[in-house]
């Protein structure tokens, strides 16, 4: 960035390789922003929290190994200011409310997520 500011550093977390390497790819041209790290599921999510502490946490909800609900309960319990907004498929989708509940801070849909960056 050309006036100094810090960069907004991302964790992205989805079970699908090809929605990553996107997110990945859109991150890549803002120049606010970095990409700090990628999970696959759950837990590699709580981990990689843990090991870069990221501005923004992206996180899909239906993950193997341990979803995403069970990760944002965990990372909010453990680092309570963690910022997290949901990727989901479905607008008004009631796993939103869930995921709201559980301590995400908001969400963005899959399919107009480039827009919404």
């Amino acid at each position: 960035m050309s006036d100094g500011a810090a960069q907004i550093r991302i964790l992205t977390v989805d079970d699908h390789a090809v929605v990553r390497q996107g997110i990945a790819v859109l991150v890549g041209t803002q120049p606010d922003m970095t990409l700090v790290a990628e999970a696959s599921n759950g837990r590699e999510a709580i981990q990689q929290f843990r090991a870069h502490r990221p501005d923004i946490t992206l996180m899909d909800l239906q993950m193997p190994e341990m979803n995403g609900f069970d990760a944002i309960v965990a990372i909010r319990g453990e680092f309570p200011d963690a910022k997290i907004v949901v990727l989901t498929t479905y607008k008004g989708d009631v796993q939103i409310l869930r995921a709201l509940k559980a301590g995400a801070q908001g969400y963005l849909l899959k399919n107009t997520f480039h827009k919404e960056l």
